[in-house]
């Protein structure tokens, strides 16, 4: 006498029941991975559209740029720097300019010709020299800050320094338009040699 097994047959219906609850788990895994991913990149960068024409010929209006959050945590800025900060008369706007005087510097601009601490600074990188005049003292825990279009530029010249706290980072990438695409070159001021 033989022996027979029977081998149950697996009901149709599980299947699809199976495969739903697998391609909501695949989603919700999905999404989770996502969030996640975008809270981390957030934390350490962001990303800014160039509005106006205050930052050229370095940067133009329209153009995309990635600022990175974390440089100033790390560290301190220096002269030269092109940074994003909260407009200290109206901090809901962010404006971008680059760092020339820092906390205890004297900035004297005449003549066409920045002065810190007595020294004309070297700026290759400006539209045009400068066609007004100035004169403070950078604060403690402050930065003095001017747009490279220096005489289309709404800046610490007119509406004074920068409070730290409100700097949202270094400016480090242009992601937009393609022919752009690039790290930014600070080109970090020089102070001249004083003449004798």
């Amino acid at each position: 006498m033989q022996d027979f097994r029977v081998t149950p047959i697996p009901e149709e219906t599980d299947a699809p029941l199976n495969e739903s609850l697998q391609f909501i788990r695949d989603t919700l895994e999905t999404l989770i991975i996502s969030i996640v991913l975008f809270l981390a990149i957030n934390t350490v960068s962001a990303r800014i559209r160039v509005d106006g024409y205050s930052m050229m010929p370095t940067l133009e209006n329209g153009e995309f740029i990635v600022v990175s959050r974390l440089s100033y945590r790390l560290g301190q800025p220096e002269r030269g720097d092109i940074i994003v900060f909260h407009y200290p008369r109206n901090p809901t706007d962010e404006f971008i300019k680059r760092v020339i005087g820092l906390p205890g510097d004297e900035i004297a601009i005449r003549d066409g010709t920045v002065y810190v601490n007595g020294y004309p600074l070297e700026e290759p990188y400006i539209a045009a020299p400068p066609n007004y005049e100035t004169q403070m003292t950078v604060g403690k825990n402050q930065i003095f800050v001017l747009g490279d279009n220096r005489n289309n530029s709404s800046d610490s010249h007119i509406w004074g320094t920068v409070p730290m706290d409100y700097v949202v980072g270094r400016a480090v990438f242009v992601y937009w338009p393609v022919p752009k695409i690039g790290f930014l070159n600070h080109g970090n001021t020089a102070l001249a040699a004083p003449t004798p």
